[in-house]
């Protein structure tokens, strides 16, 4: 199975990536974010990523990592994280992908925290979007947008 970004060409639903520190920033650096940004061009379309400034190794870290979102400090990671709350704003995009879970449940409390107008994804739900086999208990914090594309009804079928 390939996936594609056909379901996107109407659309035209706006994407914009995190870049996880630990693969990318600590790890394999720009090589890495390059390989992630071809996987969801391949899956939402070129013309639908907006990029964040900076981005790859340079990218801001969203402030959920090594240990911080389970800490217990909520207020102390949510004012780190405002950083990437701007930076997500100033691309004003309708999703952030991320590749990590640290990541998504951060940029996720973030965006709810400071009355965000994006929603965060992880990448793999689309990638399932994208084929088709997306179930409907994994579309349930997608927007309004997203929750019905790729979606078989078969009373619609007949």
């Amino acid at each position: 199975m390939k996936v594609n970004s056909d379901w996107n060409k109407e659309l035209g639903v706006t994407f914009t990536i995190q870049d996880p520190c630990q693969i990318v920033r600590k790890g394999f650096g720009d090589a890495v974010a390059d390989d992630l940004r071809f996987v969801i061009e391949s899956v939402v379309g070129k013309e639908n990523v907006i990029e964040m400034t900076p981005n790859k190794s340079n990218n801001y870290c969203c402030g959920g990592g090594g240990g911080f979102l389970q800490s217990g400090h909520t207020e102390e990671r949510r004012q780190y994280g405002k950083i990437k709350f701007n930076q997500i704003m100033a691309t004003g995009a309708d999703y952030c992908i991320t590749g990590c879970h640290n990541c998504h449940a951060q940029v996720h409390d973030i965006g709810h925290h400071f009355g965000g107008a994006f929603s965060t994804v992880h990448i793999w739900t689309l990638i399932c979007l994208s084929l088709g086999i997306l179930g409907p208990n994994e579309r349930a914090y997608l927007g309004d947008d997203l929750k019905e594309v790729n979606v078989f009804h078969p009373e619609t079928a007949l």
